[in-house]
């Protein structure tokens, strides 16, 4: 019975700080990815080549050396983080990364004729993607991107090697005073199930609503709009 008070204890304690670094890292690395992909898509051959090599050398390494490098590394070059913010920032970075592909396909997936009619019509390269072009990709890509945020999720995890007490550090902090492994890893288990299953839930309400405010719309329509 105790096992199970200090489980629920540690759940109790870990849940909250796991699901505040989960969103803030999505916010964080959705808003970096976005500016990623248009930076590429927009800017010119050098910004695109240098960004990419950026992107590939986050997508390369695995997430546990990232957090370890930035975490036990950054002391070397003049960054000392807290082990909450250390796991924040790797793990936008991170995000961002992948994001940034996801955004990237979408602009590329949008036929050329759409953003040359918002040209011809006298729309900025901001308006256009904010009114044109992230309207109309945002059903497209919302799949990938809920599924991106579900791995995440799980990436939270890693974070316990760095002394962040989320989920999986306190949750092992009570298997490893009581020696009882089995149940408290089928609590751990437990929860991120649960908050795997409540955000897939989440991107699966937004995408119906997003499809039901997009259909019925065309693309002229939506470049008058635009232009109102």
């Amino acid at each position: 019975m105790n096992v199970v008070l200090d489980t629920l204890d540690a759940v109790a304690r870990g849940l909250p700080l796991t699901v505040a670094i989960w969103l803030a890292s999505v916010t964080t690395g959705l808003a970096a990815g976005l500016f990623v992909a248009i930076a590429r898509h927009f800017g010119p051959a050098p910004l695109n080549w240098l960004l990419l090599a950026i992107v590939e050398v986050v997508r390369g390494i695995p997430f546990l050396v990232q957090a370890f490098l930035l975490y036990f590394g950054g002391p070397f070059i003049g960054l000392d983080l807290t082990p909450i913010v250390a796991g924040w920032l790797a793990l936008s970075v991170y995000a961002a990364a992948y994001f940034s592909e996801v955004f990237r396909a979408g602009f590329r997936a949008i036929p050329p004729g759409h953003t040359e009619a918002a040209r011809l019509l006298g729309l900025t390269t901001p308006q256009t993607v904010a009114r044109i072009l992230l309207p109309e990709m945002a059903l497209a890509v919302l799949p990938a991107l809920a599924n991106l945020s579900v791995i995440l999720i799980k990436e939270t995890a890693i974070l316990s090697i760095i002394t962040v007490p989320e989920l999986t550090f306190t949750v092992s902090g009570v298997g490893s005073a009581t020696f009882a492994f089995a149940q408290t890893t089928l609590a751990l288990a437990l929860g991120y199930w649960l908050l795997v299953e409540l955000t897939a839930w989440a991107a699966r309400r937004l995408e119906r609503a997003i499809a039901r405010a997009t259909l019925g719309t065309t693309q002229p329509e939506k470049i008058q709009a635009a232009l109102a």
